[in-house]
């Protein structure tokens, strides 16, 4: 089984979770070894490899700075990878083929909950639009390679993902560890207040890393048709009540400001789960609270010492 991203956020849960129910051979490419946006290393992999069974999840990807910053490498980075990876899939003849994609691919004013249906109903909110087009084109490509060469390959939608590992980098990370972080470090320094991007009236739905991984797996073994799957919790926030959620998990009490000259991103963002449970049984099961303490904790077992010495200074200046 091959496994791109196995190394990553989602990716390394999904590995362990493999390896639990007995996969005989997980194999993760590290991009040192095979660059997934360039076809002749894509054919080098595939031939090292031979997998029966390939879970696509590479991707370049981050929040809404991050894309406003890479449209054009997010789409290409995307693309290609996609592009490559199946593309040699057919060629060598794998037997199930799993492609991760993304709520971003949803238009911009999509109904809520949203459904599979909804897809093309529209163009997606525009700061994340490339990189969410460039993954649902591979849902085009993945049913066209069904019908024409009768390639086993399905295509999963999940939604925000969060949990212990996330990228907490300020410059590409998505909104829960960037709130984490900005609320951990304005404790520590006894900052006394902390300004959000946004007015904080859009809503958003999480998913804990671990339910999703849990998802995946089972869409592999039991799921194999064209249409494409949400992969949710079908409950919203909105980023206000977020933010103070996270305050309290981080146990900041200051002001909390809006900078709303700073886009909200997509106005809402809920899924309909019903063909998720329906087609391979999958329901979340963690609680956002219980998620949210978890990836807190982590965070703070994980600070490093330069970041904690940073805040310590800031603190002792006032």
């Amino acid at each position: 089984m091959l496994v791109t991203g196995g190394a990553g956020f989602l990716g390394a849960p999904i590995c362990r979770l493999l390896h639990e129910r007995g996969a005989a051979e997980v194999v993760v490419p590290r991009q040192s070894e095979y660059d997934l946006t360039d076809a002749q290393a894509v054919a080098a992999l595939f031939a090292d490899v031979r997998p029966e069974v390939v879970l696509h999840l590479a991707a370049e990807v981050g929040g809404i700075g991050a894309n406003r910053e890479n449209p054009g490498r997010f789409f290409y980075a995307n693309m290609a990878m996609g592009l490559h990876v199946i593309e040699q899939a057919r060629l060598t003849g794998v037997q199930k083929f799993v492609q991760v994609g993304t709520v971003c691919s949803y238009p911009k004013f999509t109904p809520v909950p949203f459904s599979e249906a909804s897809l093309w109903d529209g163009y997606p909110e525009e700061t994340n639009a490339p990189y969410g087009i460039a993954k649902k084109a591979l849902l085009v490509m993945l049913n066209a390679y069904r019908e024409q060469y009768d390639f086993p390959g399905v295509f999963l939608m999940p939604t925000n993902l969060y949990g212990p590992g996330d990228n907490f980098n300020p410059q590409s990370s998505h909104v829960i560890p960037a709130l984490i972080r900005k609320c951990e470090e304005a404790r520590m320094a006894e900052e006394p207040s902390i300004t959000c991007w946004g007015t904080g009236s859009a809503s958003r739905e999480f998913l804990y890393v671990e339910d999703c991984a849990q998802a995946i797996v089972a869409a592999t073994e039991r799921y194999d048709k064209p249409e494409p799957v949400n992969v949710g919790v079908g409950k919203e926030i909105t980023i206000r009540e977020l933010i103070h959620l996270i305050a309290g998990a981080t146990e900041f009490t200051g002001e909390i400001l809006w900078d709303s000259t700073k886009p909200d991103g997509q106005p809402r963002r809920v899924l309909d789960t019903t063909r998720a449970a329906r087609e391979f049984g999958f329901e979340a099961s963690t609680s956002f609270e219980d998620g949210l303490r978890a990836t807190v904790m982590w965070f703070r077992e994980h600070l490093d010492a330069d970041q904690l010495a940073v805040a310590g200074k800031a603190a002792a200046a006032r």
